[in-house]
């Protein structure tokens, strides 16, 4: 369904590592809004739903659930730093436009012209 980097598992090994249960997985998922249409969010999330997809990174889960599924089939996530500083981005083959931060996105079949 998604490629995870091994840059993006390296950066969510560390960030789980901050906190009290390092095991969490992490969730990504899709919400309508932002810049564009749609948004990707990511947070842990102790809480795994019968609808969730589970993908298995090198020690890693991530969490997907049934909604977000069909925007992010083919996507990679991947993190790169730069002078303005780190981040996770999205390389979703699905998006035909996507917003200048990174996190928003369109879809074609979704557009309203």
């Amino acid at each position: 369904m998604i490629q995870i980097s091994q840059a993006a598992v390296k950066e969510i090994k560390r960030l789980q590592s901050r906190h009290q249960n390092p095991q969490l997985p992490l969730r990504l998922s899709v919400r309508t809004g932002g810049c564009v249409q749609l948004y990707y969010t990511l947070e842990f999330d102790s809480q795994i739903n019968s609808d969730d997809c589970t993908i298995e990174n090198d020690g890693i889960s991530v969490l997907i659930d049934s909604y977000s599924s069909q925007y992010l089939k083919g996507l990679t996530l991947d993190f790169s730093e730069d002078l303005m500083g780190g981040g996770f981005r999205f390389q979703n083959p699905n998006a035909a436009e996507s917003c200048g931060c990174g996190n928003s996105f369109r879809l074609e079949s979704l557009s309203s012209t």
